[in-house]
């Protein structure tokens, strides 16, 4: 049986000053090439479990495993290595071309003191090149849009090749068209190998992606499975204290999340 990338073993934290815990005894893992969706109600934690994953914060007890190894015993940079991390904004404290911008994402595999070289910006260019990005290189990066800059987002994570990507909410700021465009990338990047996981508000993106999901309760415990186990009418209205309807459109030829009109 192949290893997993990640596993998350009974993992405690709670944020310092505050006695209640954000994830209690949370435990999660993450194949080769799956897409695991993790949802939740606002504050459950789906952030802390990530930022837990990208070794940003340290939980209190239990273990992380990422490729087979404690991530505690890991260095920051042997961590971003092996797993690419998208954050829900970026704002850069200074004005970047696209293509330095993404030039930024080699820093796991290069030496404190070295700097990319010619190899590297033309695997940066031809990764731009591949997600039809390449018009940009020359662009600022506060000129872009908001879809082109989290698809930069993307593009930075991804060019050191690392074995997973990390996304937190990648369309919480996005237009319904940008929305599905990021969900379409994802998917062609489990398709090549990739494991992927992502945080998010909204059910629908478990079942459009449709491999696996995982539910954060506000008690800070998980509940995994195949995302047609998971994505549920119960379970869902339990999480997020709506009448939630779970139906299968024969136009569109898929499973959508539905709710009641106001």
């Amino acid at each position: 049986m192949m290893q997993p990338v990640y596993e998350v073993n009974n993992i405690t934290f709670r944020y310092p000053g505050y006695k209640a815990k954000v994830l209690d005894g949370a435990s999660l893992t993450l194949g080769k090439g799956e897409i695991l969706c993790i949802l939740g109600p606002n504050g459950a934690g789906k952030t802390t479990l990530l930022n837990c994953m990208a070794g940003l914060l340290r939980p209190e007890s239990g273990e992380i495993l990422l490729c087979g190894r404690d991530i505690r015993s890991m260095k920051e940079k042997e961590i971003a290595t092996l797993a690419g991390y998208v954050p829900q904004l970026h704002t850069p404290a200074f004005d970047y071309s696209v293509l330095d911008f993404v030039l930024m994402g080699m820093a796991p595999k290069t030496g404190m003191l070295s700097r990319p070289g010619a190899d590297d910006e033309r695997k940066c260019i031809e990764l731009l090149e591949q997600m039809g990005l390449a018009g940009l290189a020359d662009k600022s990066y506060l000129d872009i849009s908001g879809g082109e800059r989290q698809q930069l987002l993307i593009a930075r994570a991804l060019v050191h090749e690392p074995e997973v990507v990390l996304f937190d909410e990648p369309t919480a700021h996005l237009d319904y068209g940008n929305q599905h465009r990021i969900l379409r990338m994802i998917k062609k990047m489990a398709a090549s190998g990739y494991s992927v996981i992502i945080t998010t508000h909204n059910p629908d993106h478990a079942l459009l992606l449709g491999d696996k999901a995982a539910v954060v309760s506000k008690g800070g415990t998980i509940v995994q499975g195949d995302s047609s186990e998971i994505v549920t009418e119960d379970l869902l209205s339990k999480v997020y204290d709506i009448d939630i309807r779970i139906r299968y459109i024969e136009e569109l030829g898929r499973t959508a999340c539905l709710v009641p009109g106001l």
